[in-house]
């Protein structure tokens, strides 16, 4: 049976973000202030998801499973407790570099940004695996798919509407088509209108145009869309 995976989604968008990141680093040259703002600011916006990410696990996903198997609970505890030590270690390199004056120290600064990076989405990657694969286990076991669903609004329910539109972009980025078809008529059977007309013009907005029209043609011939 194909069970309902509670991190499918935003895991996908959250791998998506590192992807582009890593990229954008590498391609970055530090000297110029134009790009080095650009990869900042980028550097900061996956601090930022990551770490309300991992509070949300914390709130809504983690106290599942503390009831059923505490242990395993502990240890994703402690997982993100490492995962905000690596993110604030990139905070600091960060203000390490806005505080260089000269290019040498820069390009130093850069390196151990880069690599600090480098650090965090391995260890990310391999975090965001693991609960897929053992967290789910214990999920399936004790809860039902209508269980998780319910957690899925209700984590969904507390998210600011800034929040939500940051991480609806890079899931849009990641999800293949009929992912995407797929969410957007659940949007439409579940939500507000004024949700789905949002998510509408943000997957616009984000697929390139062949697409976003495969994607008008999957939903049942454009009828969402009239």
């Amino acid at each position: 049976m194909n069970r309902y995976n509670i991190f499918y989604q935003v895991h996908k968008g959250l791998r998506q973000m590192l992807y582009h990141t890593a990229s954008l680093l590498q391609q970055t040259d530090f000297i110029n202030p134009e790009e080095a703002t650009i990869s900042i600011e980028q550097i900061k916006e996956v601090i930022y998801l990551f770490d309300k990410h991992a509070h949300t696990e914390d709130h809504f996903i983690l106290p599942l499973v503390v009831k059923h198997k505490p242990s395993a609970a502990t240890l994703f505890e402690e997982e993100h407790l490492q995962d905000q030590e690596l993110g604030n270690r990139m905070r600091i390199l960060l203000h390490i570099f806005n505080c260089c004056t000269m290019e040498q120290e820069q390009l130093v600064a850069a390196g151990a940004i880069r690599s600090a990076f480098t650090e965090f989405m391995i260890f990310n990657l391999q975090h965001m695996a693991k609960e897929e694969r053992k967290l789910n286990e214990l999920l399936w076991k004790y809860y039902t798919d209508e269980d998780l669903k319910s957690i899925t609004q209700q984590i969904t329910a507390q998210l600011t509407p800034d929040a939500m539109e940051r991480y609806s972009t890079w899931m849009i980025r990641a999800l293949n088509n009929t992912e995407i078809t797929n969410w957007l008529k659940e949007i439409k059977n579940n939500a507000p209108d004024f949700i789905f007309n949002n998510m509408i013009e943000l997957a616009e907005k984000e697929l390139p145009a062949n697409r976003w029209m495969q994607v008008q043609e999957n939903m049942t011939e454009g009828a969402l869309l009239a």
